[in-house]
């Protein structure tokens, strides 16, 4: 079976509920984490019809996942964000605003400001998502060092109030499971020695009872389908991007020591890697 397809997304869903876990939106991890659970982030960064395909598959298995949405048009989309939120899905913002703002802090506190206010206009929204934005210099993350999202009435950020000692964290970032190399800021330390490639050794480890108790998963769901040549233009359009990226990364790393963020938040970043 081919890695990125719907047909193993399925294959997943269904051996972790055969195996007893139990699903979890962000929100509602932060409020009561359950034991052997489940959190199913989706950052909406491009192709928004793939994100409602996913909540459908996931709404008919009674599971709720976490969408993220970018105010950019390949994202943003009024009747899909309300019905995604219609079937029980949390919806947060994917919020970008640094990188708007050219670095400008003042400017980019009165964007997420308006942008938060939009998608509000919508559907409740009591969560947020940095996205990478892996051709910026600017780590949206860093506008929290000026503000602090709880006066947005924003409950929590999974890169400042996951606790990644205790949650197992897996991005398919790079179109592949250990993509680290290739990621410019969604990564986090693992604390957990395990590193799997494809999605069919994420299921095997499951089968064999050697997945974490406590996993967050990063979905795009722009990168999964089952027609042919959409797998195969994200395919060889991620390997174009993965290479361009890691020159990045290594070019980055020569200018800047890794360092954690200071917030003016109440929970210090956890465990982030840049």
């Amino acid at each position: 079976m081919k890695d990125f397809t719907i047909d193993i997304y399925l294959n997943l869903l269904e051996e972790l509920q055969k195996c007893g876990y139990q699903f979890q939106t962000f929100l509602e991890f932060l409020h009561k984490p359950g034991e052997r659970t489940i959190i199913l982030r989706h950052d909406v960064d491009d192709r928004k019809l793939n994100a409602l395909r996913f909540a459908r598959i996931q709404f008919e298995r009674g599971i709720k996942g976490t969408y993220y949405f970018r105010m950019v048009p390949q994202s943003f989309d009024k009747g899909i964000i309300r019905e995604i939120a219609s079937m029980g899905h949390e919806i947060g913002y994917h919020y970008e605003d640094m990188d708007f703002a050219h670095g400008d802090p003042e400017r980019a506190i009165d964007l997420f400001r308006q942008h938060l206010e939009d998608l509000r206009a919508l559907v409740p929204v009591s969560s947020i998502c940095m996205h990478g934005s892996p051709r910026s210099r600017f780590d949206n993350r860093d506008l929290w060092s000026s503000y602090d999202y709880h006066e947005f009435d924003i409950e929590g950020e999974p890169y400042f109030d996951i606790d990644f000692e205790q949650v197992f964290y897996l991005t398919d970032t790079g179109r592949q499971w250990d993509g680290t190399q290739f990621s410019i800021r969604d990564e986090v330390t693992n604390h957990f020695g395990l590193q799997f490639h494809s999605t069919l050794q994420i299921i095997q480890a499951v089968k064999n009872n050697l997945f974490p108790d406590k996993v967050l998963f990063t979905f795009h769901p722009q990168r999964w389908t089952n027609q042919q040549y959409l797998w195969l233009k994200e395919k060889y359009f991620q390997n174009l991007k993965n290479l361009v990226k890691y020159w990045l990364k290594k070019r980055n790393s020569k200018r800047n020591n890794p360092h954690k963020i200071q917030t003016k938040n109440k929970k210090d970043a956890q465990g982030l890697s840049q």
